[in-house]
């Protein structure tokens, strides 16, 4: 190995140029050297080398090549322990014994070709009438005799080597249990207790600790019009000790919260008069809304518990282990069974997808938290949905995924006039839906898919929202007040059906934003 020193640098804009100098004592002959070490960074296309003072010397090739080496370990201080020195003499030793093995390998290795490669020239002299037998004699018995004994060094380094390795392997343990292990942090509870007479007494000791949670996560199986909800309780926790066999009681209050309301500011309300332009036009605009009903509010700082509003206690059936190791861990919790019904339900508008939902009551006794279901059905496991928050014997929909075998084409076309006299422009908006079913050989019966579509709603007086339900094909099952247009349309295997759906929208002259 011969060093290379970097000796001048020309630093650019984004890198630098580094040029490096060294001198060399070369042979006759092609040699290879190993120049370095040198940055792992450089870039092998930029590398370029030049020889001078040596007329008659030329470089053949040129590469950077990289290898990983592990760097070593530094050896032990005057401040540390016998068994440190111990085991870096012993490492030490190993690694000199382990260079000595592979030397004597290649060594041996080497006298095996000469022996083959000498039995091969006696075959060949003997079959050309060349016998040579005392050289032939002499080189064989001298390569016998060092084999023997490079191969009595190897058995004996061998043997040493293995020896080393398990008074390594020993010491490294005895040094893990005497000075690697980790300081532990342990916590005692003094107390003080003053009684008028002798008896027996219970004491009962609570306190609260941090690293600890847990989430609601639950297991859906549909079979033959049944369901079947487990819930479980999924429980992580690094509080430094493990929970074995103990009873759990999941709850959803937060302790954390302030009990005081929030502070009143003041809302300030102004009347003005409204102007010429503003008296004149009425301006509108199209909003999306979402469609929500009262209730509590979503928990903040806990995302994916819902409870409600309320604080919920559920209890394990059975004694519970939760490891102190930070992962995972389910815990059951409750299991119950509820007639289901089941739907294909697609909105068009939203997706193209046709998709199962099933609907069911909560009959299991307590709230179900929103949170992850595994939905199961006869041919396994079909992916992961989300439940809702549902009070005891509310009703619950839950949605099993999209079907392959049904397809919806959506299309949309608006045409824009105005009426006579009273100067009011007419939007109508024509929606077609094109509903096709893919039936395998087996599928004889029909299939009933609810397809969803919405009008826009008016919040004034000036714009008039009015269903077409004669030009509409077929005529729509329902409309709510929501806007929401449902049609129950049956598809029998392998067929097509076309939906039209046909509204307008009628704003005055003083409209502006139709």
């Amino acid at each position: 190995m011969t060093a290379l020193p970097v000796t001048s640098v020309t630093c650019l804009e984004d890198r630098a140029l580094v040029e490096r100098t060294t001198v060399l004592d070369l042979t006759v002959g092609v040699q290879r050297l190993r120049l370095g070490p040198i940055s792992a960074l450089a870039v092998d296309r930029s590398l370029r080398t030049e020889l001078a003072d040596h007329p008659d010397a030329k470089v053949l090739d040129t590469r950077i090549v990289r290898s990983w080496t592990p760097r070593a370990p530094l050896p032990p201080g005057t401040e540390d322990s016998e068994l440190r020195h111990r085991i870096h003499a012993l490492e030490q030793e190993q690694l000199a014994a382990t260079g000595r093995r592979q030397r004597l390998e290649a060594r041996l290795a080497l006298l095996a070709q000469l022996a083959a490669d000498l039995l091969r020239e006696v075959g060949e002299g003997a079959g050309h009438g060349e016998i040579e037998r005392a050289r032939w004699t002499r080189e064989l018995d001298r390569v016998d005799a060092e084999r023997e004994s490079y191969g009595e060094q190897l058995r004996t380094v061998r043997a040493r080597l293995r020896a080393v390795e398990e008074e390594v392997s020993q010491a490294q343990e005895a040094l893990e249990l005497a000075e690697e292990e980790p300081a532990e942090l342990v916590a005692h509870v003094e107390l003080t207790i003053e009684a008028a007479t002798a008896g027996k007494a219970v004491l009962s000791l609570v306190h609260l600790t941090p690293c600890a949670l847990w989430r609601p996560a639950y297991r859906v199986t549909l079979a033959d019009g049944t369901l079947r909800v487990e819930t479980e309780a999924v429980v992580w926790q690094r509080t430094g000790e493990d929970w074995s066999d103990v009873r759990l009681t999941l709850s959803t209050a937060r302790s954390a919260l302030a009990g005081e309301p929030p502070r009143l500011a003041e809302d300030v309300l102004t009347l003005r008069e409204r102007t010429a332009e503003e008296r004149r036009t009425v301006e509108v605009e199209l909003r999306e809304e979402e469609i929500s009903t009262t209730g509590p509010a979503a928990a903040g700082g806990l995302p994916g518990v819902d409870d409600g509003g309320e604080v919920r206690v559920l209890r394990a059936a059975h004694p519970a282990s939760v490891p102190g190791d930070g992962r995972a861990h389910r815990v059951p919790l409750s299991v119950f069974t509820a007639p289901a019904s089941s739907e294909y339900a697609c909105a068009p508008e939203l997706s193209p997808l046709v998709t199962r939902v099933v609907r069911f009551r909560n009959e299991s006794g307590h709230a179900l938290l929103a949170g992850p279901a595994d939905l199961i059905l006869g041919s396994g496991f079909t992916g992961r949905g989300e439940l809702p928050f549902t009070a005891p014997g509310a009703p619950v929909e839950l949605s099993f995924g999209s079907s392959d075998g049904y397809r919806v084409v959506r299309e949309a076309e608006e045409t824009r006039g105005s009426t006579g006299l009273s100067q009011r422009t007419v939007v109508t908006r024509t929606v077609r839906l094109h509903l096709s079913r893919f039936s395998g050989p087996q599928e004889h019966d029909d299939q009933l898919v609810t397809v969803r579509e919405r009008v826009p709603v008016s919040e004034v007086s000036s714009v008039e929202v009015r269903l077409r339900k004669e030009s509409c094909s077929p005529a729509p099952d329902e409309l709510d007040a929501e806007g929401i247009v449902r049609w129950d349309v049956t598809l029998p295997p392998g067929g097509r059906r076309t939906v039209t759906l046909v509204y307008e929208v009628s704003a005055a002259a003083k409209v502006a934003g139709i």
